[in-house]
């Protein structure tokens, strides 16, 4: 395969490395801290505004609408303006709209607030992945990215715990006011941080006996994000898991509190206890991709068929055939092994695009996980809980992972012709 390298950030390239990975790291731990806090917070909302369970699924996927609409026109910024500016100003924008919905005095204002949420957390991603590609190998690619996956379930599990019981104390306008002054002071930080040179868009062409390189048309970047197969099957399961997974974060509190009659605050600790648990599964996801692509490289796509297929059965026998303390068993472990599938997938669509489209790449990624899964999951199962209950609406969520499992199984068989013609070059870090 051919191979990549990248100019480190300076001389001392561990510091430089370690410290822009720690912000990144940091900035989305909070990134799903302000995103999740209000899932603990909907007793208290429905309680003060008589909110349904509709409405309060829409507060959690207006921030997935808002994403989809403009994570791909920003993950474009970012690949030809900054990565470190785009960030910081959007980890900004976040914060203060977590901060305003502590004064909203109506569902619509809050719904506003949320969604405007989604606006500021559009740009992150697609940056961070890109840094993070260019920091590091692709040998270890998928390693970093699991690690720096864990703050997903961190911050969710953070978020939820917070959350409840910060509102149970002071209120649940104090729990969104207080979360969002930490990302603000984060953000500004990486401003200070060094970004690589932005790639040109050149690609490899043969004229005669000689290579040269040929200025990329706008056909040739929408092909290179729609032409690997690999790569579409990984968006597509990529969203399977996502529905499942937001969905599952969502209403598991709810579950619990409704099912076996906890408090909200108990509830929430329990939930948060089976999200954390994927601080583990997603670097162990990463480590374990990252060993098997040495033998192997269609183990980006074949470990997450294999983790997705594991969370589906611990899934299944969770909701359909445990309870009580059995239960809570298997969803601690379905919390380790459904987040292990997120490093190898990430990875792929940093592999097999042109250098200078990866967050655009990761961008359309986010945009199909969160058009098919993230945005409807929760609304779909809140829908489902008003109509039939919530026990019988979580029933539907082992089959996602199921599906997920199999797109990711078709995608395995390209994935190394797709990453054997995708450009290859050396992307140099800003040395001032």
């Amino acid at each position: 395969m051919a191979t990549e390298t990248a100019q480190q950030p300076s001389q001392s390239t561990g510091r430089q490395a370690g410290y822009i990975f720690t912000l990144l790291y940091l900035l989305y731990m909070f990134d799903y801290i302000d995103r999740y806090v209000i899932v603990s917070l909907f007793p208290f909302l429905k309680a003060d505004w008589g909110l349904s369970d509709t409405e309060c699924g829409l507060l959690v996927s207006a921030v997935f609408w808002s994403i989809l609409v403009f994570t791909l026109p920003i993950g474009i910024l970012v690949d030809r303006w900054s990565r470190k500016k785009s960030i910081g100003l959007m980890a900004i924008f976040w914060s203060l709209a977590t901060l305003v919905g502590a004064f909203t005095t109506n569902f619509t204002q809050l719904f506003s607030a949320r969604t405007a949420i989604g606006v500021g957390e559009a740009g992150y991603v697609p940056g961070g992945g890109a840094m993070l590609s260019a920091l590091y190998p692709p040998e270890k690619r998928s390693r970093m990215l699991g690690i720096w996956q864990s703050a997903i379930p961190l911050g969710s599990a953070i978020g939820v715990a917070v959350g409840g019981l910060i509102a149970t104390q002071f209120g649940w306008r104090h729990a969104l006011g207080i979360v969002a002054i930490p990302g603000m002071l984060l953000a500004i930080l990486f401003f200070w941080v060094r970004d690589y040179k932005t790639p040109e868009l050149v690609r490899s062409a043969q004229s005669g006996t000689e290579l040269i390189k040929a200025r990329m048309s706008r056909w040739d970047m929408v092909r290179e994000l729609f032409r690997s197969r690999s790569l579409v099957m990984a968006n597509l399961a990529f969203a399977a898991c996502a529905f499942a997974t937001t969905a599952l974060t969502s209403w598991l509190p709810t579950y619990f509190q409704r099912t076996q009659g906890m408090p909200i605050d108990r509830a929430g600790l329990l939930s948060s206890v089976v999200m954390l648990l994927a601080i583990i599964g997603a670097p162990l996801g990463g480590f374990l991709t990252d060993r098997w692509f040495k033998q192997r490289a269609a183990a980006r796509l074949l470990l997450p068929a294999i983790t997705s297929a594991i969370a589906c059965l611990f899934l299944f026998l969770s909701f359909f055939l445990l309870n009580g303390t059995n239960q809570y068993i298997a969803l601690l472990l379905t919390g380790i092994t459904v987040i292990m599938f997120a490093p190898g997938a990430v990875a792929v669509t940093q592999d097999v695009v042109h250098p200078g489209l990866r967050a655009t790449s990761l961008g359309v990624c986010i945009v199909t996980q969160h058009l098919l899964g993230s945005a409807p999951g929760p609304l779909v199962i809140g829908a489902l809980s008003d109509m039939y209950g919530l026990s019988t609406a979580m029933l539907f969520l082992p089959g996602f992972l199921a599906l997920a499992a199999i797109l990711f199984f078709i995608g395995s068989f390209s994935y190394v012709r797709d990453a054997a013609r995708a450009e290859k070059m050396e992307l140099v870090f800003e040395t001032k």
